[in-house]
């Protein structure tokens, strides 16, 4: 697990740790001082701790002008046993909502199970965003089915131009306006 390191070409463009307005401004982090596990597994130290056990993120770029957000994840996303939805809305969403984010990109290949509870924090998430949207990227194929069981594709897009996607090409911004010109022929105009 220590080799999954997250994302790291667009630190150009943005750092979360030096963002005020993300809820991981002021980070410090020690390369080579291991202190998050998953399952007794050791993580790279440069995922972020939200409060879940089994799930960690990484801010990749979060742009206030553009009002967008991507996201890379690690881990189990498990709602059934640690509410790890509920974690990650009260305290990263609801960081950014508070700062006009409402297109959120989150990037799950790295995410290896998801285990549902209920939908609802998924349905506030939507609420809140009102004319925004959250779109997954490369989530594993069982992932997807195990989300799809529950409707969540209510909430958020899985599109098939979004499985495969391969988002590592793209700035930052060149993927947000790829993920809003696919969206567009499914949003209502």
């Amino acid at each position: 697990m220590y080799s999954i390191e997250p994302f790291y070409a667009w630190r150009k463009y943005y750092q979360s740790e030096i963002d005020v307005l993300s809820p991981f401004y002021g980070i410090h982090y020690e390369e080579f001082s291991l202190r998050h596990t998953i399952y007794n597994y050791y993580i790279h130290p440069y995922w972020d701790d939200f409060g879940s056990q089994t799930l960690y993120v990484k801010v990749l770029y979060a742009d206030y002008t553009h009002h967008v957000i991507i996201m890379e994840l690690l881990g189990e996303w498990n709602d059934c046993l640690y509410n790890d939805i509920m974690l990650l809305k009260r305290n990263v969403i609801d960081v950014f909502i508070s700062n006009c984010i409402k297109y959120f990109i989150l990037i799950g290949e790295n995410v290896l199970n998801f285990h549902y509870s209920d939908d609802s924090y998924y349905q506030e998430w939507k609420e809140d965003i009102e004319d925004g949207w959250i779109v997954a990227i490369g989530f594993r194929p069982h992932v997807l089915m195990e989300m799809k069981k529950i409707h969540l594709d209510y909430f958020l897009f899985v599109l098939n131009e979004f499985i495969e996607l391969e988002w590592r090409t793209f700035t930052p911004l060149m993927l947000f306006n790829y993920v809003r010109e696919q969206l567009s022929k499914y949003l209502p105009k």
